[in-house]
């Protein structure tokens, strides 16, 4: 990714245009696929295809045999450590003596020409001993983590509902799949230049399994196009890196669409059993919850999220008595950890269909159970932990029920369920209305030291100030690189500012996802130009750069501790920052073919301070569509732990023509804790927009629908 210069001087606060922006929509913008060295050479992983086997052994020699083949590694030719992970070192670089994932990486190939890689690598020959898989969670015996939350003592109320909930497997789909170029350096070290998330976890899990030291790992991002979470975890890093240093030559791996699907982490699947207790009035007496997620055949990040589906699982509303359990467990299923939501996604649908039931059950309308139950400022989460800034839940709510209403189905086939295809002209189409609330944590929680390092550097060019900022945050899609230079010019004054290409140059800025990036790096940015302008001694900036020449300051920034939760009750301030965002969907449903077509989405969302409006509205967007996705049509279908689907032909995804109108209404009720009162965003829409649709689509048929997606066959058959 080259260094990217702005000129504008709008700084917070502004819709100032992303510096990429031109280039992306003109196709100029060099992705990771895109990279290119002379004299490089291209990787291909050989993958099992069984989901649980054991490996007897392993032929290389067909490959060998192919001409332009350069190298085939397995397991043993790993010069350092042979396992990886996120959060436990259990993943196998290349497989040892078993697979436990269809998919899962066992052979290496370096070829002059990719074709040349991929048939030499389909002429390996491993003799697999196939066993029975684990792909049922509910009977696997192997756990990732078990997290109770448990206050108070009364499990009895007057009115009572219970549901059983699914989640189906998403994926994060990101638009550019896996690949980096790897370089050897005459050092005996390694130039990776990766599309990630992580630059600094990446290296400290690459340096032992290469066998150097963390400074002999360089890693500088190339461009991404979407990460979602996926890219937290290793894909093809080591790999490439493996094979640059066995020919000391620059290796490059692009995995196609479907080793994509195979290539990295997808949400959870989720089973949920839950039992709300309340008054006749619809208060809440009791929340009682039984959470299970399946993680797949690796920790990955497994145990945090299993910590967020547990803390929030009661959702934004005041529950005196709690009693919930997550747990998540290992199975011979892909490999599950990080996606937009990050285990909140799961509980919220369950807990928003409850209050569906519940306000059923006690004649209220769904808005008005919700604001009766609404958390607010000084409100205590299930975990005990109060939350201390501005939770104006009761007021989005009502805001959210004043929008107006789009005006009646149109008969337009473009905008009938079924489109052109013409499968109705109105007759059996159906409204329906459905509101979704959600509270995602922002950064990262429980105890862990989640901070990030900016350094800013002023100097004169040409007579004219000029700052760079350097961090190592990864620019996923989601605008941090306008986000810092419009701090910089905020607090500099300065209006030329270069971002420059995030490597491990700098310190660690930590993972670009939990919503964090504004947040932990801007709070970095603006302390390392602080302490750049304290250097001025109160002269203008041209005259204090003439005097002193160019000013540099390096600063760390953190946010308050938070702690790890009770392994019994719970209970713990585990989280730094709490968002909501509510949503109401309309959807049109053609209840004789089970079609749905979204008619709009409402969305109120407090972000505390605003820094860029249209970047800002762009996330909300994002996020709804994920969660439209999540709500009607994505799923990896798994059966005995094979992937069915792994391509976007079968593996369907929102376009723009499944997406409606939004109509937003953004809040700002800024947190005292944070820089400039910001709230980070990214996340909350994917929530609070699934359950929404999934009520409209309810209420538009009287089908119960309890698990995602929903599918037309959900919906026909089963109506009364």
């Amino acid at each position: 990714m080259t260094d990217t210069v702005s000129t504008t001087r709008q700084g917070v606060g502004e819709s100032v245009m992303r510096p990429d922006a031109t280039l992306k929509v003109t196709g100029e913008f060099a992705y990771s696929s895109d990279l290119w060295l002379d004299g490089m050479v291209w990787g291909v992983t050989l993958r099992s295809p069984h989901a649980s086997a054991w490996i007897r052994s392993i032929d290389i020699g067909p490959a060998l045999a192919v001409p332009g083949v350069l190298a085939v590694l397995t397991h043993e030719d790993v010069p350092g450590e042979k396992f990886y992970g996120l959060e436990h070192k259990d993943q196998p670089v290349l497989a040892i003596d078993q697979v436990r994932y269809q998919g899962e990486p066992v052979a290496l190939v370096a070829a002059e020409h990719p074709e040349t890689a991929r048939r030499a690598a389909a002429a390996i020959v491993v003799d697999y001993e196939v066993r029975e898989a684990v792909t049922d969670p509910r009977l696997a015996t192997e756990f990732v983590r078990r997290q109770p939350v448990r206050v108070g003592d009364t499990f009895e109320a007057e009115v009572v509902v219970t549901g059983e909930y699914e989640v189906g497997m998403q994926d994060q789909a990101f638009l550019g799949p896996e690949s980096g170029l790897a370089v050897p350096a005459e050092d005996g070290g390694v130039d990776l230049y990766i599309a990630t998330q992580w630059l600094h976890v990446d290296r400290d899990q690459l340096a032992p399994c290469l066998g150097l030291p963390p400074e002999k790992v360089r890693l500088s991002l190339a461009g991404v196009g979407g990460a979602f979470g996926a890219r937290e975890d290793l894909s093809m890093q080591v790999h490439a890196c493996m094979l640059a240093l066995r020919l000391d030559r620059p290796v490059k791996i692009v995995y196609g669409r479907e080793e994509s699907f195979f290539g990295h982490v997808h949400r959870h699947p989720a089973w949920m059993r839950y039992e709300h207790g309340a008054t006749r009035e619809g208060r809440l007496v009791y929340v009682k919850a039984e959470i299970l997620l399946d993680g797949g055949a690796y920790c990955s990040s497994s145990p945090a999220v299993v910590g967020n589906a547990a803390s929030l699982g009661v959702g934004p509303y005041e529950a005196p008595n709690v009693d919930i359990v997550a747990t998540g467990v290992y199975t011979n299923n892909p490999p599950c950890g990080a996606m937009r939501g990050f285990g909140a996604v799961q509980a919220c649908y369950a807990y928003e269909s409850q209050m569906d039931k519940l306000a059923a059950a006690c004649g209220l309308d769904p808005v008005e159970i919700r604001v009766r139950n609404a958390v607010s400022q000084g409100s205590a989460l299930a975990t005990g932990q109060i939350i201390d800034s501005p939770a104006p839940l009761a007021e989005m709510l009502r805001e959210l029920a004043a929008m107006p209403m789009p005006g009646p189905a149109s008969q337009d086939l473009r905008d009938l369920p079924g489109g052109v295809s013409q499968t109705t002209h109105g007759e059996g189409v159906r409204r329906g209305v459905g509101y979704g609330v959600g509270i995602k944590n922002i950064c990262f929680s429980e105890g862990f030291d989640d901070y990030s390092t900016a350094r800013v550097r002023v100097e004169l060019i040409g007579g004219e100030p000029h700052a760079t900022v350097h961090t190592a945050a990864a620019e996923v899609g989601q605008g941090l690189v306008t986000i810092q230079a419009q701090i910089a010019r905020t607090e500099l004054g300065v209006d030329r500012v270069t971002v420059a290409t995030a490597d491990t140059r700098v310190g660690s800025a930590g993972s670009s996802s939990a919503s964090r990036q504004s947040y932990v790096t801007g709070g970095a940015v603006k302390a390392a130009c602080e302490a750049v302008r304290e250097r001025f001694e109160g002269l203008p900036v041209v005259e204090a750069l003439e005097k002193h020449g160019p000013i540099e300051e390096t600063r760390e920034f953190r946010h308050r501790p938070t702690y790890p939760m009770d392994p019994v009750t719970g209970q713990a301030d585990s989280h730094t920052q709490l968002a909501l965002c509510v949503h109401r969907a309309v959807v049109d449903v053609d209840v004789e073919l089970g079609l749905v077509k979204v008619v709009e989405l409402a969305a109120v969302q407090d972000v505390g301070r605003i820094l860029n409006p249209v970047a800002l509205e762009g996330q909300i967007h994002g996020g709804s569509a994920q969660g439209l996705g999540l709500a009607l049509m994505e799923e990896i279908q798994v059966r005995d732990g094979r992937v069915l689907n792994p391509s976007f032909t079968d593996y369907l995804i929102p376009t723009v023509l499944d997406m409606p109108p939004m109509q937003l209404s953004i809040m700002e009720n800024p947190d005292p804790a944070a820089p400039y009162g910001l709230r980070g965003a990214g996340e909350p829409p994917t929530l609070s927009s699934t359950p929404a649709i999934v009520a409209a689509v309810r209420d538009a048929t009287g089908v119960a629908l309890t698990r995602v997606p929903v599918r037309p066959e959900h919906i026909v058959g089963v109506l009364s």
